[in-house]
């Protein structure tokens, strides 16, 4: 689907326009935008705007590191927008120049409805051109990150309120699928980050004070949104640590508790083994109070190692 928005030398704003108008001359600018387009469609690319050969394949091909490459009279920049179901990236791909902007994906991009509709609500923005609207898409892709970012953070934020370490294993395995979003989310805010640094430090692009305090605006969020993800992994990851330690120490609890139990029954074993062989002159096997007698000794034995590791503070370990 090929959708068409432009500005009319008369400032009018004009909409779903044939693309035959554009070589006629009518628009100060103008924007076309190939939303999930069809093979004739991508044939258009080439056929009617005669961009350059590699931007057309980065465009066909697959998923492009966001990036931005100048030619003679326009820009070709790749961003991309994050999935809200598997917060994968999703390329888009905009041409720019002062007088159009094309813009490229193969799947829905809602936010640049937001941007239609703000073009169409707001007649005193038309002026500022082709540039201003690629300001607004890239910025309400940019804004659309912050509701998943807050949503894992609140999540995470939630589980450490709640997490007992003493019965964590569900709550942890959800902590590192949240991690594994996080991560998905931090391959496309670093890119996207390095992105805007490009277009405000490149001399390509000509920005007046104005436009560089509009994309400077993105740059900041993209900062903000990269600490936020980074300190939401240190999060998970302290999470993951503090589970770790507790099911650790359980560990070493269980192990105590095996080996107290061991202790006082090595000396019993020991016991019972020496009178458990089969000797004909063993004079204790022929004594009427043997049996009671060793039974007795044994006895003694435990309730005397007890009383010794309890001494030694052993059971102080098994304490909350």
């Amino acid at each position: 689907m090929i959708r068409t928005l432009g500005v009319t030398t008369d400032q009018q704003l004009k909409m779903d326009f044939p693309l035959d108008e554009i070589k006629q001359g009518k628009f100060d600018w103008y924007w076309v935008d190939f939303e999930k387009p069809n093979d004739t469609e991508d044939l258009l690319l080439d056929q009617f705007f005669h961009f350059h050969p590699l931007a057309i394949e980065d465009c066909l091909m697959r998923l492009q590191r966001p990036k931005v490459d100048y030619y003679d009279d326009y820009h070709f920049l790749v961003a991309h927008k994050i999935n809200e179901e598997t917060f994968e990236a999703e390329e888009v791909n905009l041409f720019v120049s002062p007088n159009f902007i094309v813009t490229y994906h193969k799947s829905s991009v809602p936010e640049f409805d937001v941007v239609r509709k703000r073009l169409v609500s707001r007649p005193q923005i038309w002026e500022r051109g082709a540039l201003f609207v690629m300001y607004q898409a890239i910025d309400k892709i940019v804004d659309s990150y912050f509701p998943m970012v807050y949503n894992i953070e609140d999540h995470l934020n939630e589980i450490e309120d709640q997490l007992n370490y003493q019965n964590s294993t569900k709550s942890m395995r959800y902590v590192f699928d949240l991690r594994s979003d996080l991560l998905h989310i931090r391959r496309t805010i670093l890119p996207m980050r390095d992105l805007l640094y490009r277009i405000l430090n490149s001399y390509r692009f000509n920005l007046d004070d104005q436009e560089r305090a509009y994309f400077g605006d993105i740059h900041d969020h993209l900062v903000k949104l990269t600490e936020m993800v980074e300190s939401n992994r240190e999060l998970t990851a302290d999470m993951r640590d503090s589970h770790m330690s507790v099911n650790a120490s359980r560990m070493n609890g269980i192990m105590m508790i095996l080996t107290i139990i061991s202790s006082i029954f090595i000396p019993l074993t020991f016991i019972a083994g020496v009178y458990g062989m089969n000797f004909k002159h063993m004079p204790e096997l022929e004594w009427h109070y043997g049996y009671f007698f060793i039974l007795l000794i044994m006895f003694g034995i435990a309730i005397a190692m007890i009383t010794w590791f309890k001494h030694k503070g052993w059971f102080d370990l098994f304490r909350p």
